[in-house]
């Protein structure tokens, strides 16, 4: 697929009509004030495994509802100092899978902190966090589930689970709860922009081609999984348009990268169908903070820059966590 998007000059400029809901800000501190009703109880057991260079905990925590999350932890072995983190959030469908899938992080030095989505994981990975909360009809895949009511919705969840994924994070005494980071890829990247909005303290952001960004660009712009969703659940439901598009405001990356402070460094991929280019540049040129980057990848689809964007996230992390 050649470029499909606007010209690198127009996404440089370009802004989303991605209206904000004049009650965001009281709809996220009502989510959180109810998440953090429950006890965070967060638990890290060790597990024994063939890997000599880290050490791994099994984690479960209360997120939203309080409902358990399961999670990874991975310290370099031996770790007896608190260590900056990297919390991720991973990609759609798939789970927090095996412990030795995640040793890049440890093996820079910082604890790595992995929260399983919930509902998820049978696609790839593997996962282990049930969603206990239904839904009316919806479309197969994550993104319709509850989308006629912003509070039943299902990235409402997600989102709530992952800031108390950097509050268990922090609570580990192994880990530096003053320099921590978010970081993920596609979904990841979503969820990691909305943290970034959410968590005002977080001393980076990484959000590697980023889903969730721009819904009314992205769900009109592309006929490819999972933003095609949309389109199919409004196929079935006429008429359903913009009360849908309200709900999926509250949920919009744009909205959370306007209220971005960390040092952020997204990435993007020019032919990425999924994720189309203006989505992402819809974020990046919303967020906040002047101390931001963007890696663009000319010929790549939606794997975008993949080891070559961790090799730039290791060069630019380390000097932010550990200063």
């Amino acid at each position: 697929m050649a470029l499909f998007d606007l010209p690198l000059d127009g996404l440089r400029e370009y802004r989303s009509a991605s209206r904000e809901p004049a009650d965001f800000d009281r709809f996220w501190a009502d989510t959180l004030a109810e998440t953090r009703g429950h006890d965070l109880a967060a638990r890290f057991e060790p597990v024994a495994t063939a890997l000599t260079t880290v050490d791994v905990f099994d984690v479960t925590f209360a997120g939203f509802g309080g409902h358990p999350v399961k999670g990874w932890l991975v310290l370099p072995a031996g770790t007896s100092e608190p260590l900056p983190a990297v919390v991720e959030f991973v990609g759609y469908g798939g789970g927090r899978g095996l412990p030795h899938t995640h040793l890049l992080w440890a093996s820079a030095g910082f604890a790595h902190f992995v929260m399983d989505t919930r509902g998820q994981g049978a696609s790839w990975g593997g996962g282990d966090t049930p969603d206990p909360v239904g839904s009316a009809s919806a479309v197969p895949g994550y993104l319709t589930r509850g989308i006629d009511d912003p509070r039943g919705f299902y990235y409402r969840r997600v989102f709530a689970d992952a800031v108390r994924a950097v509050e268990a994070a922090r609570s580990h005494p192994l880990v530096d709860a003053s320099r921590t980071a978010a970081a993920g890829v596609s979904q990841g990247g979503g969820i990691t922009l909305a943290v970034g909005g959410l968590v005002p303290d977080l001393l980076a952001i990484a959000p590697d081609v980023p889903f969730l960004c721009d819904f009314p660009r992205a769900t009109t712009l592309t006929d490819r999984e999972p933003y095609r969703e949309v389109g199919r659940y409004l196929k079935t439901f006429r008429g359903r348009t913009e009360h849908v598009a309200r709900t999926l405001s509250y949920f919009d990356g744009v909205h959370f990268a306007a209220r971005g402070r960390a040092p952020a460094l997204f990435s993007v991929a020019l032919e990425d169908q999924t994720c189309p280019p203006s989505t992402v540049f819809a974020a990046f040129n919303a967020y906040a903070s002047g101390d931001k980057a963007i890696e663009i990848y000319d010929f790549n689809d939606h794997e975008g820059g993949g080891p070559y964007q961790q090799a730039s996230q290791l060069k630019w992390l380390p000097h932010l966590l550990n200063s």
